[in-house]
């Protein structure tokens, strides 16, 4: 079975949140289908987009788990954000969670050291 991933993310400010998640996942978006929405293909079949819908927005909690984890928190880093939260739960996955302009999580897990 194939299976095509298009995570969705309300924010109450759109120009805002383009330069956001831009800094955050280190490119503009994939493609932009209209003048409230903007994609990012972040793997094959798996993209995460924001939408222009302020009464919803706020209350997204998306999490990629990736192998990179490291050079990707060193890059987002380097653009100028910080995570709100890190955390190494028992078993040795870490996690880092930023939030947008809105309160929006977006977290990054990565695999034990």
């Amino acid at each position: 079975m194939a299976v095509d991933l298009f995570a969705g993310i309300p924010v109450s400010d759109y120009p805002a949140a383009l330069a956001w998640y831009e800094r955050l996942l280190g490119s503009p978006p994939t493609f932009v289908p209209n003048d409230t929405e903007a994609v990012w293909e972040i793997a094959e079949h798996r993209s995460v987009y924001i939408e222009h819908l302020p009464e919803h927005a706020g209350h997204a909690m998306h999490t990629l788990f990736i192998d990179d984890f490291d050079d990707r928190l060193a890059g987002i880093a380097g653009r100028g954000l910080e995570p709100a939260k890190r955390e190494t739960y028992s078993n040795g996955v870490r996690k880092a969670t930023f939030r947008d302009p809105d309160g929006n999580e977006i977290g990054f897990g990565g695999g034990p050291l």
